[in-house]
């Protein structure tokens, strides 16, 4: 799929300067995008599922995981009805995980900077990235 495709079909849109015409990579492993950070979830042992009942599928509209400083530029996980749910039903020791993602076939994190990045069929954990502070900040959040 490109990113034209992409976009058609979930009905987002990306800033003018991202070109339409390149493929979007699906990727089955640790993958970015932006402040987010994608881990397949067999790679993790510090997340605490709270049971089946808490898990929503993704609705063609999309589900924003996360907004970037400012409340700008969203990062929206969308799939094909019925492949992928998500859930925020866990604990997570970092406190930087935003969802638990299973989808059995490829959902896609579209962001209006970075374009469309794919997430191969799997159990994901979605968390925010941070970063060594300078000084006396000690660590910060990726800001988008």
């Amino acid at each position: 799929m490109n990113l034209a495709e992409l976009l058609s079909w979930s009905g987002l849109d990306v800033l003018d300067h991202l070109e339409r015409e390149v493929a979007v990579p699906v990727v089955d492993g640790l993958q970015a995008q932006g402040d987010l950070i994608v881990i397949p979830l067999d790679m993790l042992g510090a997340i605490l599922l709270w049971g089946s009942g808490r898990w929503q599928p993704v609705p063609p509209s999309g589900v924003e995981l996360v907004r970037g400083e400012g409340g700008n530029n969203p990062h929206t996980l969308v799939a094909d009805v019925g492949t992928c749910h998500w859930t925020n039903g866990f604990r997570d020791a970092t406190g930087l995980a935003i969802a638990v993602v299973d989808n059995t076939a490829p959902a896609y994190l579209v962001h209006p900077e970075h374009g469309g990045s794919g997430i191969a069929p799997g159990r994901w954990l979605v968390r925010r990235q941070q970063e060594r502070g300078v000084g006396l900040r000690g660590a910060v959040l990726v800001a988008d």
